[in-house]
């Protein structure tokens, strides 16, 4: 007879001790599997409904979690990360330097030879629908042959816009087709938005640390940056952009608040609504990038800044290359006050999308298989950001924090001091691994020791190899050993 059975009343407290001490010890590391129910049962000679209360009771105290489908999981105990920083006062032009190293991390993107942990581009046949979307591609060429002949015009396929305004209501928007112009992916979205509100030698204000491609895009254009700190798990921060709008300093400003990147968090409700208060009253376009914005893991969406606009300050940015059809190119934007003369810049810049791909687009989402191919993706990306979390846990070096995103699959990590992330990303390209260094995702080079991980990838060995080196390298730069999770406790 064992301990379990002698106290019944306490057996499934008891093995959960038994386990949580287990966890502690790191004899059940971050990202383990624990015995499936049954097995467990037999090993400690208890019922399965005893194992599972177990279970429940660790899943409580967020020590493990379930996976559909796979079983139960040592959680990646990681450290949060620390609140923001205060507001910096520098307007500038993005550095030089760092102009210089986003060209090197891109050019290093692009080579299939590297194990790439960085670029937030799902790479694989199996993370689209491409195989469906070919074929409702060839159906419509066969039906309409003459889609191929005819030029698109702006805004595009009112088909399209059609659907896009009917899924924007999952958002909290209530969209007409004509709010709606298309265009080419999301960053000529972000770019007409910029040149329709403001003009070279601005001031646009921008989270800090923000996606690094805006900083060679506000280059092209002549625009001065000023960074807003940005809270890893509220977002901008609302006080530090009301100071800087009441002393008119912002022409306008670029957000990512549903599911930031590189940070993966999402802005509170309250604070959303206080974001499109401010740039209304202050009258400052706000241009909201919600490219990721269906990808978030909650079983509610977070309404979009733009759900509370009052006067049409606030323009949305988005598309579907992150979700269906990358070489498709299909982007979209909401103008609101501007959209007329966002329209007409649209047309003398690239005129209009392809009206086939377009078509294609819009009977794929007619069809109704959207929503099922996003759950597929938002459990996944849920899953492989904790595989992720659980192998930074268990091979990075002690005191380095992470954030837990909300969506999507990019987040944010900073090493203790040490580690210089610039020095980590040169090493580690003989190597052939590549990872996005934090300098980049600042105009004026901060975040030295930070980097953004994307999980967008299959899980094989190749990907967590690659993983485990870049944090045997980081406990070298450190002179820390690994292991997060038991350090922490």
């Amino acid at each position: 007879m064992t301990l379990l059975d002698e106290i019944p009343e306490t057996r499934y407290l008891q093995l959960a001790e038994t386990l949580a001490a287990a966890i502690h010890r790191g004899t059940l590391p971050p990202g383990s599997r624990l015995p499936s129910v049954r097995r467990c049962a037999q090993t400690h000679s208890v019922s399965i409904n005893t194992v599972v209360a177990a279970y429940r009771q660790l899943e409580d105290r967020g020590l493990i979690e379930a996976r559909p489908q796979s079983g139960f999981y040592v959680r990646a105990t990681l450290p949060a990360l620390k609140t923001a920083s205060a507001p910096s006062t520098r307007v500038e032009q993005p550095a030089d330097d760092v102009l210089a190293l986003i060209d090197t991390v891109f050019a290093a993107q692009q080579n299939p030879a590297f194990t790439n942990l960085s670029l937030a581009c799902p790479q694989t046949v199996d993370f689209y629908p491409g195989g469906k979307l070919g074929r409702m591609l060839s159906s419509q060429l066969r039906r309409q042959p003459n889609l191929i002949g005819q030029y698109a015009l702006p805004p595009g396929s009112l088909r399209l816009r059609q659907q896009i305004a009917r899924r924007s209501m999952t958002l909290g928007m209530l969209l007409e087709p004509s709010d709606i112009t298309l265009t080419h992916g999301c960053m000529e979205a972000l770019q007409l938005a910029l040149r329709v509100t403001t003009k070279p030698g601005d001031c646009v204000g921008l989270e800090s640390p923000t996606y690094f491609y805006l900083l060679p895009l506000l280059a092209s254009l002549g625009l001065k940056a000023l960074e807003i700190p940005t809270d890893p798990q509220h977002g901008l921060s609302l006080d530090a952009l009301e100071l800087l709008l009441e002393e008119k300093r912002l022409n306008a400003v670029i957000a990512m608040p549903t599911i930031q990147n590189p940070l993966g968090c999402t802005m509170p409700l309250a604070a959303k609504k206080r974001l499109a208060r401010l740039m209304n009253d202050h009258q400052v376009p706000l241009i909201e990038d919600g490219l990721y914005a269906e990808l978030q893991f909650g079983s509610a969406l977070s309404p979009a800044v733009k759900a509370f606009d009052r006067d049409g300050w606030v323009l949305f940015c988005s598309s579907f290359t992150k979700t269906l059809a990358p070489d498709f190119r299909i982007g979209w934007v909401v103008g609101g006050r501007f959209n007329e003369a966002l329209r007409k810049l649209k047309a003398v810049s690239s005129m209009a999308e392809s009206h086939l791909l377009s078509e294609t687009l819009a009977m794929f989402l007619e069809a109704g298989g959207y929503d099922h191919h996003l759950r597929n993706l938002r459990k996944r990306y849920a899953a492989q950001v904790e595989e992720a979390r659980a192998l930074i846990a268990r091979h990075f070096p002690r005191g380095t924090r992470a954030t837990q995103p909300a969506g999507g699959f990019v987040f944010w990590v900073e090493f203790p001091p040490g580690v210089d992330t610039v020095a980590l990303f040169h090493q580690l390209l003989d190597e052939q691994i590549c990872l996005t260094p934090g300098t980049l995702y600042s105009p004026s080079g901060r975040y030295h020791n930070g980097l953004r991980l994307s999980c967008c990838y299959p899980f094989n060995a190749r990907y967590t190899q690659a993983l485990a080196r870049v944090g045997a390298k980081a406990c070298e730069m450190s002179g820390l050993p690994a292991g997060i999770a038991q350090a922490e406790e």
